[in-house]
């Protein structure tokens, strides 16, 4: 038991408000407050329930629509993604075929994207329509057996967790590995020395990802002999992985020029444009990055999500049903005030934000910021406010 850190979610005493103890483990109040809502909601979990024909399962047509909602932009990313799931849960319809001639491999996804762009909600919202479990792990507290840190198997702990350890279900999750560019290799030859959170979390990852009965600790952390454990088979569960992959779009730049070398001067300067760059990201790039072959084997599908414009900011500001505005109309609303945002407001937040370079994750700082005073005063002023 590890008194330092969560034994739900990882985090550090450090990095929470407070950790509370109990008989075999802590938890933080973010694992709290996620408990609650379960708890609130009526066993949400107990109404997870994968389809169960091909009539009950969404059209990636479908799923793309319901993206729209929340997600703006990423029309690339979002069309694969909707495939991948789409064939993943046909896939798990097939396999109760029993006269089935052919068996079906499955496709986890890899996402590349910079910070704020959108690929942790692409993916919780895609979990959300399909009405299945899905947790989201941190790539970055994972280490080899052995040493400080976490065991990969920890990540299926968070998953039966979230499913209320209903083991069928959790089986049928999806599970978003956060960070996977944090456990690169440091560089592109085999380590010579261990890399006990880099290659060695990535060598870990593949009995996870390609499918098989793995032992799981249920409070997480660390595998220790006298410990009781849940039997999961990750056949069926579909894997999504995440990172900003700083320094992508160098790899691939330095590739392509090997290639348009005696070619056309039109190629050269499409080289510049950093969507035809990015569109030309492959595995041998990833593998460049820091990612083994054996791992990008086990994610076929890789798709990128393009860098936020201005443009597509605003939208965000204002589209989606849980957008940054209509959260703060609601906030106001609640003191009875009717709160009003003006374009040039809005824009002034999106610029600021682009400064920054946090993505879209940074516009609720920086709308916070601008609201900071109104909200301290929210008592005297007035019951019509234009910002």
């Amino acid at each position: 038991m590890n008194s330092n850190q969560c034994s739900f979610c990882g985090r550090k005493r450090n990095e929470v408000q407070m950790l509370i103890s109990g008989q075999e483990g802590y938890i933080c109040e973010n694992c709290i407050e996620q408990a609650h809502v379960i708890v609130k909601e009526g066993g949400e979990k107990a109404k997870f329930s994968a389809a169960e024909s091909m009539e009950e399962l969404k059209k990636p047509r479908e799923i793309v629509k319901f993206l729209d909602q929340y997600v703006i932009g990423q029309e690339q990313a979002k069309k694969q993604m909707s495939i991948a799931v789409y064939n993943h849960y046909k896939r798990l319809l097939h396999a109760k075929d029993e006269n089935r001639e052919v068996e079906i491999e499955k496709s986890n996804i890899i996402m590349i994207g910079e910070t704020g762009t959108g690929k942790t909600l692409l993916a919780k919202t895609i979990a959300r329509e399909l009405n299945v479990p899905f947790c989201i792990v941190d790539a970055t507290i994972l280490t080899e057996a052995g040493y400080v840190g976490e065991d990969v198997e920890s990540i299926l702990s968070r998953l039966l967790m979230v499913a209320d350890f209903d083991v069928e279900k959790a089986e049928k999750g999806i599970v978003f590995i956060d960070e996977i560019d944090k456990i690169a290799r440091k560089s592109d030859n085999p380590s010579l020395t261990r890399d006990v959170s880099g290659e060695g979390v990535q060598q870990g990852l593949l009995k996870l990802l390609e499918g098989s009965i793995v032992n799981v600790p249920p409070q997480g952390g660390r595998k220790h002999p006298d410990q009781k454990y849940i039997q999961v088979n990750t056949q069926n569960i579909l894997f999504i992985a995440g990172g900003a992959f700083d320094g992508i779009k160098d790899i691939i730049e330095r590739r392509l020029n090997k290639q348009v070398i005696g070619f056309s001067a039109d190629k050269l300067n499409k080289i510049d444009e950093e969507e035809y760059i990015l569109s030309q990201l492959n595995a041998i790039d990833l593998k460049t990055f820091g990612l083994i072959p054996e791992l990008l084997g086990r994610f076929p599908i890789i798709t990128y999500l393009d860098k936020l414009s201005k443009e597509t900011m605003m939208r965000i500001m204002t589209e989606p049903k849980n957008s940054i505005v209509n959260q703060y109309v609601e906030l106001f609303k609640m003191d009875g005030i009717n709160l009003n945002f003006s374009k040039d407001s809005i824009s002034k937040i999106v610029e600021d934000t682009l400064e920054k370079g946090l993505g879209a994750r940074g516009l609720r700082g920086t709308t916070e910021k601008l609201l900071e005073d109104y909200m301290f005063d929210i008592d005297s002023i007035d019951k019509k406010l234009t910002i």
